[in-house]
Order: C-alpha cells, then sequence, then structure tokens
C-alpha cells in the first residue's frame, strides 16, 4: 500500500477543464462531490441503486451529484433512467451510443463531473453505498486517490476470488503500486487526478497505477461488499489474457513512456552487434583459408541479427518521435507539479 505524511488539504485545481467546465465547454458551477456511476442492464437494480446512493449524499452534508452513465444497455435501464432524471434534479443520466466498455464509461463520467471529488462504484449494488462517505472523507486527509478493499469479498471463490487474488499481487509487482484489490470500483479521486488519466481499452482496471504514473499520493481502505441480488455479473475468466496485455502496457507506460528508445535501442545494438561479429568471423575464414560460407548457417544468422536490429533501432526512433507527438500535440508535459509556494 502506498502511503505518506501528508498535509491534510483537498486545494481546488487550475485547469479550467475542472474548475467548472462540462467536456462540450459550457460553463458549470463547482461541486464538492461527483459519484460517477457505470451502467450496464442493470434495469432491476437502479431503484435501489438511486435511492440508496441520493440517501447517503443527502446526509453527507455537501453540494453533490449523482452521474449515471449508460454504456449501451438493452434491458430498458435507459428508459428508466430517463424517467428518474426528470423526476429528480440531484441525478444526471449519460447515455453513450453503443456499449464502449466500462474504461470509456468511466471517462465519459469523469469528464462530466463537476466535483472536486468523484467518486466511482458498480452499478450493481455489490458495493455499498455507505462507504461512499468513508472513502470521500479519506480522501479529505491529503491523498489523490482512495481505493476500496473489497476484505470479505461476496463472490464466487473459483471463477472470480482466486484469479482476482493473483491478478492482484502480479499486478502489484509489476506497476509497483501495492494495493490488495485493483478490481474494486469503489475509489475516490481528486478531479484533477481523474481528469488527467486517458481510459484506454479496459485500463479501468489499472486506474491506480496510471494514477501513481501521474504522481498521484494513494492509499486504500476497507470497504463493505454484498452479493449481487439482481441479474448477472457481466465479469468472467475470459477477462484474464485481456488483463495481462493490459498490464504489459501499463509496465510500458510506467517505465518507458518519455523514453521508448530504451527498450527497442538496446536489443537493436545488441543485434547488429552480434550480426556483425558472426559477419566478420565468416569473412575472416573466407579470406584466409578460403573456406565456403555461401551455405553455412552461420551466414543467414548474421544478415538476420543485422536486418532485426536494424529494425528495432528502427523502431525506437518511431517511438521517440510518436511519444513526441502525443506529448506536444496536447500539449502535455513530462512532468506534474503538485504546488508551487510563494
Amino acid at each position: 500500500m502506498i502511503d505518506s505524511t501528508l498535509t491534510p488539504s483537498l486545494s481546488l485545481s487550475t485547469d479550467p477543464a475542472v474548475n467548472g467546465t462540462h467536456a462540450n465547454g459550457t460553463p458549470s458551477m463547482m461541486l464538492d462531490l461527483s459519484v460517477v456511476v457505470p451502467i450496464y442492464n442493470e434495469v432491476e437494480t437502479i431503484p435501489h441503486l438511486v435511492k440508496q446512493i441520493t440517501d447517503v449524499l443527502k446526509n453527507m452534508n455537501v453540494s453533490y451529484e449523482f452521474i449515471c452513465v449508460d454504456d449501451g444497455s438493452t434491458d430498458g435501464s435507459v428508459p428508466l433512467l430517463r424517467e428518474i432524471a426528470k423526476e429528480r434534479n440531484d441525478v444526471q443520466v449519460v447515455v453513450l451510443r453503443r456499449n464502449y466498455g466500462q474504461s470509456a464509461a468511466m471517462s465519459a463520467g469523469f469528464n462530466q463531473a463537476r466535483g472536486r471529488v468523484i467518486v466511482t462504484l458498480d452499478g450493481d449494488l455489490q458495493n455499498e453505498p455507505a462507504d461512499i462517505a468513508t472513502v470521500y472523507h479519506r480522501l479529505l486527509d491529503g491523498y489523490d486517490l482512495v481505493s476500496g478493499w473489497r476484505k470479505e469479498r461476496q463472490d464466487d471463490a473459483v471463477t472470480r476470488l482466486l484469479p482476482s487474488k493473483i491478478a492482484n499481487k502480479l499486478i502489484a509487482k509489476v506497476t509497483g503500486v501495492r494495493l490488495h484489490d485493483y478490481g474494486c470500483s469503489l475509489k475516490a479521486y481528486r478531479a484533477e487526478v481523474a481528469k488527467d488519466m486517458h481510459l484506454y481499452g479496459e485500463l479501468h482496471r489499472f486506474l491506480p497505477a496510471l494514477a501513481y504514473i501521474e504522481g498521484a499520493r494513494i492509499t486504500e481502505i476497507p470497504v463493505r461488499h454484498h452479493a449481487r441480488q439482481f441479474g448477472k455479473s457481466k465479469y468472467g475468466l475470459g477477462r484474464t489474457l485481456r488483463v495481462v496485455m493490459d498490464l504489459l502496457t501499463i509496465y510500458f507506460m510506467k517505465t518507458f513512456l518519455t523514453r521508448p528508445m530504451h527498450v527497442f535501442g538496446p536489443f537493436g545494438i545488441v543485434s547488429i552487434a552480434l550480426g556483425s561479429l558472426f559477419g566478420l568471423y565468416l569473412t575472416f575464414l573466407k579470406l584466409f583459408f578460403n573456406e565456403a560460407i555461401g551455405t553455412r548457417p552461420l551466414l543467414m544468422l548474421a544478415v538476420l541479427l543485422i536486418i532485426s536490429g536494424i529494425q528495432l533501432f528502427s523502431f525506437g526512433l518511431l517511438a521517440e518521435l510518436g511519444m513526441r507527438t502525443y506529448h506536444e500535440s496536447q500539449k502535455r508535459p513530462i512532468y506534474r507539479i503538485r504546488e508551487i509556494v510563494g
């Protein structure tokens, strides 16, 4: 678990995208808290979800908004959400055009949120809505991200718990972010941190690692977890390979995002050096001992190594150009400032 001695504060970001501007560019009033919940085929859960979450928010004595992001539901969730949003002025519904996945749904919620703090949780009511207040107040102790830990998780031991434990240990080892539970959706973020993370693919599982790359201060606290009451889970063992591929992406971003040549360059240089060494050896045999080298496998290996080395080195140069385009086209600096004093 990542922790540190901090000054309790929750300063307002200097980013205009955080201080009261929606994703569409229209001005908006800054709030204390935005709760973002991705929804996908949860029509039976929605009435209970909305009531429980809004009851919690009303008792927190903060200005808030509750954003439901529908990710292409096909079971009647959208009409129900529209009806609820018309009846309540504290509930906002964002309807995506199709099913993009949870990462896209969370990104849409982050972009729409007006709160200084953003709390996310799943729409299946397995997370305890009362724990919204728990992670929110923990964040006010001076953290940038507070991650929930489902210490007593109510899921199937074989298909959910065992793969999750293995994945959590592997992710913690590779990313350096020591959390017990990466998969818990109940998290609290400072708005500037959440909006600074660009989610693609299925990277929502690695939000603490992405935040850590941005220099966030992270902690983890135990939260409650319930068995699913309605519908069926959208997760299964089939996502294991995707998790591994995303983990490799995160490792590359954490280690080599601003210096990709350090990945491809050494392999390219070693490959060229070995190929050249074998080539010189064969040339020596040909010139001084007049040996036939045209049919020797070593000649093919030497040519292959030299060509592969040149390609790897070229990939490194192209990756360096791509990295510069990535940062400069977005005017995205390679550093993050926490504060300026004086």
